[in-house]
């Protein structure tokens, strides 16, 4: 399987980030907020993606890029069920997840509240279908 998590999968699109905070749908699993939609985008792939960590919580850029570099690994290896499942339904999704605790996170807690998060959205995809 590809472990790869190239550029492709970056959400690049003002129009289609507007939309996943005007007509998407939220979640939320402490210390994460993520918001999905449904939608199609510009390239071929289950689904595109951002990260952030917000600057009001941590003032230095190399706090907030060390968080968003930790969720994007993790992310990356546990982006399969969600992928599986979104080329079995043949579906597209935008995502956006942001860090929202205040404390300096270590890799293992953003490893288990995401994975929990994931869970969560996997389960939110199922009952919309």
């Amino acid at each position: 399987m590809n472990q790869g998590f190239g550029k492709e999968y970056k959400l690049c699109s003002r129009k289609i980030i507007d939309a996943l905070f005007n007509e998407g749908e939220g979640i939320k699993s402490y210390p994460f907020m993520i918001r999905y939609q449904i939608t199609s985008l510009p390239k071929e792939i289950p689904f595109q993606i951002v990260i952030t960590a917000p600057k009001r919580n941590f003032k230095r850029a190399v706090d907030r890029n060390r968080i968003k570099r930790l969720m994007r690994e993790v992310f990356r290896k546990n982006r399969h069920q969600l992928e599986e499942r979104l080329q079995k339904s043949n579906q597209q999704l935008a995502l956006f997840i942001m860090y929202t605790g205040r404390e300096m996170p270590d890799y293992s807690l953003i490893e288990l509240k995401l994975q929990k998060a994931l869970l969560k959205l996997n389960e939110a995809l199922q009952i919309e279908n």
